[in-house]
């Protein structure tokens, strides 16, 4: 019972980050030139306790932390935008890292540009045209760097961590 109350406390510490993150994101003045782009500093958290505790507790994580931060900082359309582009960059990152041939940056790339497809998908049904998919290849490329940018932080942060269980 022990083990299971300290991993309950890990994973409201991580949610607690990643709505931390996803607030600060707020607060960065940034324009990539792209409505809607982020840097997703949020996904931080679900690529490191995927790789740290599991696909569960990170698919988990990633859920709350959407449904939340939406609350918080967004909207009913801001969840439903990011819940189907989450889901499915969380499915591709998934898939990515059981083949054992990708980098954490490989995977974070990944899902970077899975989350912005998703997100595309919801948005082509949403204003019902399919025209809105001229913009794919602008949030594929910022898809890809943003994962780039996060998977490299993981990958740091997951050599200084290596020693420590979560589990």
């Amino acid at each position: 019972m022990r083990l299971r109350g300290r991993k309950v406390a890990i994973f409201g510490v991580f949610t607690a980050l990643a709505l931390i993150f996803s607030y600060v994101e707020l607060l960065i003045p940034i324009n990539f030139g792209i409505p809607g782009a982020k840097l997703g500093l949020a996904n931080l958290m679900t690529v490191l306790v995927l790789y740290k505790m599991g696909i569960k507790e990170a698919m988990a994580l990633s859920v709350t932390r959407i449904i939340l931060s939406g609350f918080m900082f967004g909207n009913l359309f801001g969840i439903l935008y990011s819940l189907s582009g989450g889901l499915l960059s969380f499915l591709v990152m998934v898939l990515l890292k059981k083949s054992d041939r990708f980098s954490v940056a490989g995977v974070s790339i990944g899902g970077g540009a899975a989350h912005n497809i998703g997100q595309l998908l919801v948005a082509m049904v949403v204003v019902q045209t399919y025209q809105v998919g001229y913009y794919l290849p602008v949030l594929l490329v910022a898809g890809e760097v943003t994962g780039l940018l996060i998977g490299l932080e993981v990958k740091e942060v997951l050599k200084r961590i290596q020693g420590i269980s979560l589990v």
